[in-house]
């Protein structure tokens, strides 16, 4: 079976044509041998076939072709179309498609020692070709691919045409060059070929007036001159230059070194660092540059580094027909230090063919012979390993066509400052890719026959290169153990780095992470080994200042100095992520390096600095009508102080799965205290943003925590917090159940606030459950405890709830003093939230009674007060009415409007009863719409 993608799609099986239906489907078809092998998503399909424009049914209709394209494939064993756990696959041999054959070929071709190999490859590369790729079909990702397949098309042709003219067949070229320069004016590389062809064939006047032509074009589209290398090739040319003749009539006798080590094997992803690496390096010596080009590829040891830089040097040797030079720096390098540059100077001398008694003894001079036996050499130089700038920059070439590659775990700034470097740096396997490689080097049989393992196994390895290699090396090693078997050995964080342990140095993840450990000052790594302690996915410069215990300018330092040799990645400002795997190895050598007392420390002081800063954050938004007498932090922690609403909604927002992890760390080290504070403190965010079932969760572990105190008050506020929870989310009996406790502790202890907010919460759980009198008796209770306490913010809450349900029980008059009054309460305290509650209950009255324009007013001042507070939870419930209110204006496109709306946000936050509601409204809408039609 062969599939064709570089002209028209096609499948041929012993020589006859598969129909393979529709251009739909033969869509389909081409955007799974784009990435055959690897699984897309419906969503994916989706968005590559119809884009923006996708249809109803849009997965329905994939299905279907699907269906039909396994039907039509069926009648080979060289390729299966499976369904996998997250979408769809083709399993084939690549090299059954023309596209990934092109690009073996090519990678082998530029990877070749001997040009007339790499000849006769770039040849057949270019003979796949029978036309405009995917010609017929037009969507805008294929429209995409199609031009980054034209580019690597044309781009092929170049390199071919630089060993045919390095070939001697100049002549013959002359013809085609021609042609293509015709299509590419502007393109100065294929200039400078054409140029030379005509040279070589004693036609100097041709190349000379085609360079003032492509001179002039430059001039008038692009305001620009010839770039440096075609202008040196029109002075040569000029000059008559000796250095223009074939190069086998040179008698040039200068070795032309390969020191590049061998390609990785089964090298898999990477298609967007190795596309940077070729804008940034692939046109070295041809762009309009003075100096040499550098691109470091940063990252931390065991992300694949060496192999991403090998891997593209291999694919690219054509670009460097003068050989290409490479030294292992060995700057994090376990068996010894870090190589002097003098000593790789050396190396490089003696590789350029510098016999030993040529060399000069100064380190000075050996550098400046070097770089004179590189310079207008097409080279490429790969400096592995780096340890610093220092090292690297005495075996710069000075000349603009070399280029020059770096991988450093360091930084190396005064690259990027004083020589303009670029900087890759190089990040974890994205989730295709991870499983790319494991199937690569297990084979997909093996991997499709177990897909829950394999998930678990790419999630326990988290995208990590070295670690997903380890692992497929351990099931390779042992073909009749199951992957479940590994997985399950991977599935205990405190044994995982041991699993991924071969006792090799250079292939074990402990040993790999330990040279970047050790080249750590002591505070530094002692910054790195209490980051191992933090819990969530990244922290925060603040928070990272309370954990290590210094003022937030040394932590930066601190972060800083681990940047450098990428153990921490800043991913956004402020805020620091470390690698899983990595920080399992922070936490080690936390516990064998640290004493217990110092851990215990550094996690309280992370604790109290989540704990004030949420607590002042809860003041802030207002949601709480007490306070809390909270311990003073640990001494070295420093909160944030969040001054005013957007600002502890954006903490809350940025820190909310921190906070739910260190109230866990909490309560698992005894510190009762501050585990039910966190809950108490995250109350007001999670009912604006409908994290109900969190504050579920976290209510849950505060009332254990509270039970542990033996503290009263604490487990009434706790369960009276587990009612309101539970009667959110449709749990009646449990609300009842934790609402008749709270209600019985707060007379107990005589807690008259707790007992006042107790009442308002049943209010709303018997409102939940459709008994609008009970609710009604309760909100007044509620009201007369608080008016006694003189807290008319939570007395403005009770009048809210009271009116609502006198509008419920038909008592309109009552229920417009009641929310009169309340709306002046909020009003004059400034209480936003509790404003746009009020409002949104005079619509209620106000659509109830008949009144809708007045509902449409009132309702829409309650939308905008509630988007500006970022009440989501309750402008959802806003839509909804918006939507009744219009509809009983008969205008029935905003109210599909308002319930659409609503429906999305009920389906966000999970709210399955509401989210019913609205669509039979939408639904009835239709009906209404087709009997119109109908009529």
């Amino acid at each position: 079976m062969e599939f064709g993608v570089l002209g028209p799609v096609e499948a041929r099986l012993d020589g006859q044509d598969i129909d393979l239906g529709h251009a739909r489907q033969r869509c389909v078809l081409a955007i799974l041998l784009v990435d055959a092998n690897q699984t897309l998503s419906l969503d994916q399909l989706a968005d590559r076939v119809w884009g923006e424009r996708q249809p109803d049914r849009a997965s329905g209709t994939l299905r279907s072709y699907l269906s039909r394209l396994r039907t039509a494939l069926s009648v080979t064993t060289g390729c299966a179309l499976v369904r996998r756990s997250g979408g769809y696959a083709l399993l084939i041999d690549e090299d059954a498609i023309d596209l990934h054959r092109f690009r073996r070929l090519l990678a082998e071709a530029r990877s070749s020692a001997s040009d007339e190999h790499a000849a006769g490859l770039f040849a057949e590369a270019l003979a796949l070709w029978r036309g405009e790729p995917f010609a017929g079909l037009d969507t805008l990702w294929l429209a995409e691919v199609r031009d980054a397949v034209r580019a690597e098309h044309f781009a092929a042709v170049l390199d071919h045409n630089d060993i045919r003219l390095r070939r001697g067949e100049h002549a013959a070229l002359l013809t085609e060059l021609a042609r293509h320069a015709d299509r590419h004016p502007l393109d100065e590389r294929l200039a400078g070929q054409l140029m030379l062809a005509h040279y070589r064939a004693g036609r100097q006047a041709d190349a000379l007036q085609h360079y003032q032509r492509i001179r002039r074009r430059l001039a008038e589209d692009l305001g620009t001159d010839p770039c440096a290398a075609l202008q040196r090739l029109h002075q040569h040319i000029l000059t008559a230059d000796r250095a223009l003749a074939l190069p086998a009539a040179t008698g040039s006798t200068a070795p032309v070194p390969r020191q590049l080590p061998a390609a990785p094997a089964l090298f898999t992803g990477r298609a967007a660092e190795l596309a940077a690496l070729s804008t940034t390096l692939g046109t070295s010596g041809d762009a309009a540059r003075h100096a040499v080009t550098i691109a470091v590829v940063g990252g931390t040891g065991g992300i694949g580094k060496t192999a991403l830089a090998l891997h593209w040097a291999h694919q690219n040797l054509a670009r460097f027909p003068d050989g290409q030079l490479y030294v292992n720096l060995r700057g994090f390098d376990p068996a010894g230090e870090p190589v002097p540059s003098s000593a790789a100077v050396h190396g490089f001398l003696i590789a350029l063919g510098v016999a030993a008694e040529g060399i000069p003894a100064d380190a000075d001079a050996q550098a400046a012979l070097y770089r004179s036996l590189v310079a207008d050499r097409r080279m490429l130089v790969v400096l592995d390993n780096a340890l610093d700038t220092a090292q690297v920059l005495p075996l710069l070439p000075g000349s603009p066509s070399c280029a020059v590659l770096v991988t450093s775990r360091g930084q190396l700034p005064g690259l990027v400052t004083n020589l303009g470097a670029r900087v890759l740096p190089l990040d974890v396997l994205s989730a295709a890719e991870a499983e790319q490689l494991l199937t690569a080097r297990l084979g997909p049989d093996r991997v499709a026959a177990e897909p829950e393992a394999t998930a678990e196994l790419l999630g326990h390895c988290a995208g990590f290169p070295l670690a997903l290699s380890i692992a497929a090396g351990r099931a390779a090693l042992q073909p009749g153990m199951p992957l479940a078997a590994l997985a399950e050995e991977l599935r205990e964080t405190a044994t995982r780095l041991r699993a991924l342990d071969t006792g090799d140095l250079h292939a074990s993840l402990r040993a790999v992470f330990s040279w970047s450990h050790a080249a750590l000052d002591t505070d530094v790594a002692t910054a790195f080994q209490l980051l191992g302690l933090a819990p969530g996915p990244d922290i925060s410069l603040p928070a990272a200042a309370s954990l290590i215990g210094t003022a937030s300018a040394h932590t930066r330092e601190l972060l800083r100095d681990l940047e450098r040799v990428s153990l921490v990645h800043q991913h956004a400002p402020e805020r620091y992520r470390v690698h899983d795997l990595v920080r399992l190895y922070a936490a080690e050598r936390a516990a064998a390096e640290q004493a217990p007392q110092d851990r215990q420390a550094a996690l309280r002081r992370l604790v109290d600095h989540y704990l004030h800063t949420a607590y002042h954050g809860e003041q802030v938004l207002g949601s709480h009508g007490r306070q809390l007498d909270l311990d003073p932090p640990a001494r070295g922690c420093a909160p944030t102080r969040l001054t005013d609403e957007p600002a502890a909604l954006a903490w809350f927002t940025a820190e909310h799965p921190h906070l739910l992890a260190v109230q866990r760390l909490a309560a698992q080290h005894g510190w009762h205290t501050a585990a039910w504070q966190l809950a108490w403190a995250q109350e007001g965010f999670h009912w604006r943003r409908s994290h109900l079932r969190d504050h579920l969760a976290v209510w849950q572990v505060g009332l254990d925590a509270t039970r542990a105190l033996g503290d009263a008050t604490a487990q009434a506020w706790a369960h009276q917090c587990l009612g309101h929870a539970h009667t959110r989310l449709g749990g009646h009996a449990e609300a009842l159940h934790h609402l008749d406790r709270a209600l019985a502790l707060t007379e107990q202890v005589n807690d008259v606030p707790g007992h006042a907010g107790t009442h308002l919460t049943l209010t709303m759980a018997h409102a939940a459950r459709g008994d609008d009198q009970r609710a009604l008796d309760h909100a007044q209770q509620a009201l007369r405890l608080f008016r006694t306490l003189g807290n008319q913010v939570w007395e403005a809450h009770a009048l809210n709830l009271a009116g609502r349900h006198h509008a419920r029980l038909g008592q309109y008059d009552a229920a417009h003093a009641a929310c009169t009054e309340a709306l002046a309460l909020f009003r004059r305290h400034q209480h936003r939230f509790g404003e746009a509650a009020t409002l949104d209950s005079l619509g209620f009255l106000a659509h109830a009674s008949g009144a809708h324009a007045a509902a449409l007013e009132h309702y829409q001042q309650a939308l905008a007060l509630r988007r500006e507070v970022g009440a989501t939870y309750q402008l959802a419930d806003t839509l909804y009415r918006l939507g009744e209110a219009h509809a009983a204006q008969a205008e029935h496109g905003l109210a599909r409007v308002r319930w659409q709306q609503a429906l999305d946000l009920y389906r966000a936050q999970h709210r399955a009863v509401e989210a019913d509601q609205a669509r039979r409204r939408l639904a009835e809408l239709d009906e209404r719409t087709d009997r119109g039609r109908a009529r």
